[in-house]
């Protein structure tokens, strides 16, 4: 089996990539940043999220699996002092497959007639700078609002722990095929008027924020990456067809994972 470790860059992690990668390699693996079956995560949720971009071309090839060096993370199953049981596991047994929804984001551009693609983990969103977003949702093509405010946010299931919840949307189970989109700070009064409320959409809804004036410019952000976009036609989401893979060697249901994150200080 062909594996890569990636790491946060401190010195912490840096010792932890060493030590793994130096067990794998006696234990026969093959190094290979190119081509990984796995990819090791060591850090947190944000060189989780780095990690798997870097690797969105071959989703279906590669699974991937996290240690944290730091606080607990969504994302990272394993703590340091439990390297020697981890590369054990790599090494000696097969790994489950466990596969989370992605979002896919399109952003259509005036005089561009193909859309310019993402694929994000946790959430996209779009702001802007100065002033209000003013957006005409659509879902499956429908009319159904026009937003005024500071943005929106469009989240994963495994987002939804995120920049989601901050903004009060729902905690989503990973298992379900769907999506989400969050106000932030929408303008409500006796003129302008919003849901008020997370809509979580099913896998076979598609929802699109079109600018009232295209010729503003927004800032948009896919997971970790932040853009600057003008000329804006529309933005469309849904539940992206891929799915990334995640490699089990050990239980760590969902509900605890957001128990221990959120509510006690024990893992």
């Amino acid at each position: 089996m062909k594996f890569y470790v990636a790491s946060k860059g401190d010195h912490k992690s840096n010792m932890i990539k060493s030590i793994i990668e130096q067990y794998l390699l006696d234990f026969d693996l093959v190094l290979s940043k190119e081509e990984p079956d796995l990819v090791i995560s060591v850090g947190g949720d944000g060189t989780f999220l780095h990690t798997v971009h870097d690797y969105f071309h071959r989703l279906q090839e590669t699974a991937f699996i996290g240690l944290h060096t730091g606080h607990l993370g969504f994302y990272a199953d394993w703590l340091p002092e439990e390297v020697e049981k981890l590369v054990i596991e790599i090494s000696k047994k097969k790994f489950e497959i466990k596969e989370y929804p992605l979002l896919s984001m399109s952003i259509f551009y005036q005089n561009q007639q193909e859309p310019v693609e993402y694929l994000a983990l946790n959430e996209a969103t779009i702001k802007r700078i100065e002033g209000s977003v003013v957006l005409d949702v659509k879902i499956n093509g429908q009319p159904f609002e026009r937003f005024r405010g500071d943005g929106l946010c469009v989240s994963t299931p495994s987002g939804s722990t995120a920049y989601n919840k901050a903004l009060g949307g729902a905690i989503v189970h990973p298992s379900l095929s769907t999506m989400q989109i969050t106000e932030m700070s929408s303008i409500n009064n006796r003129v302008f008027r919003t849901i008020g409320s997370p809509l979580i959409l099913p896998s076979h809804h598609v929802c699109q924020f079109v600018p009232v004036n295209p010729d503003q410019s927004f800032l948009i952000t896919i997971d970790h990456v932040t853009k600057s976009v003008e000329n804006v036609v529309a933005l469309e989401y849904a539940v992206a067809k891929q799915k990334i893979r995640f490699a089990r060697f050990q239980p760590f249901p969902f509900w605890k994972r957001v128990h221990d994150s959120f509510i006690s200080d024990e893992r």
